[in-house]
């Protein structure tokens, strides 16, 4: 059966659903509320990519193809080429929680079969497609590196920003919030963080990659300092709160 799509929406390339897979309607409730980047934990299990937070929560029937790659490859088709017509690229951030190799050698065996919709990198020369994966978690970077041809690149990490590797292996840099400052968010930021963050922000940005933090909290006060800093994606549980929050500000 088809997917069934709302009506289309203004797209946020800024809103990146955490946890995607948790909603109701894994990716289809994303769409519906225009977020551009969704996430989805994966698990290799007898050689299918099953999506589930927690290994003893997976079941045969959701796998990554049915759940997210099938309905971006119709949405698609029935775009022109585009997630969200005239728009870039559409992100699936996939993080790996089962061991690193073995996971990312099925990963790619799937992700050729949607190679017509996908960003692909030659020869670290990047051709982008419709939908651009990045693998997270348990990354296997030096396998994804060695590849002449691959439809994934790598979320990176703070160390990222120190060894710069090619932007077309790691187009983004991802950290803990928890990891980088001491604020928890109460009150104003610290003046020493807010500099620090614009500081990571200005770094990745020299570097071509795009920032994405976890561990933040799912409310405005938060989503208005991370857009003010300039942080590229904003990770929520929350599609409607956010979706209204960037409507809000983007008039």
């Amino acid at each position: 059966m088809l997917p069934v799509f709302a009506a289309e929406v203004a797209p946020q390339p800024r809103a990146h659903a955490h946890n995607d897979y948790e909603h109701a309607r894994p990716l289809l409730d994303a769409l519906d509320h225009g977020f551009c980047n969704v996430e989805a934990d994966i698990y290799l299990v007898e050689g299918r990519l099953l999506v589930a937070h927690d290994r003893k929560d997976v079941k045969p029937e959701r796998t990554l193809s049915a759940l997210y790659l099938e309905p971006l490859r119709e949405r698609t088709r029935r775009n022109g080429g585009r997630v969200f017509p005239g728009q870039p690229s559409f992100v699936l951030l996939i993080d790996v929680k089962s061991e690193a190799g073995p996971t990312y050698t099925a990963l790619h065996a799937v992700l050729t079969t949607y190679a017509d919709m996908l960003t692909t990198i030659r020869s670290g020369v990047v051709v982008p497609g419709a939908v651009t994966v990045v693998v997270s978690g348990n990354r296997a970077v030096k396998d994804i590196a060695a590849q002449s041809v691959r439809y994934a690149a790598v979320d990176g990490r703070a160390d990222d920003l120190d060894t710069n590797p090619p932007a077309a292996l790691v187009p983004w840099v991802s950290e803990n919030w928890r990891k980088v400052f001491k604020w928890n968010w109460q009150g104003a930021i610290p003046a020493a963080d807010s500099a620090t963050l614009q500081a990571w922000v200005e770094r990745a940005h020299r570097q071509g990659r795009k920032v994405r933090f976890w561990n933040t909290p799912d409310r405005p006060e938060a989503w208005t300092v991370l857009l003010e800093a300039g942080v590229d994606l904003i990770g929520t549980d929350d599609l409607a709160g956010l979706q209204r929050f960037l409507a809000e500000r983007a008039r």
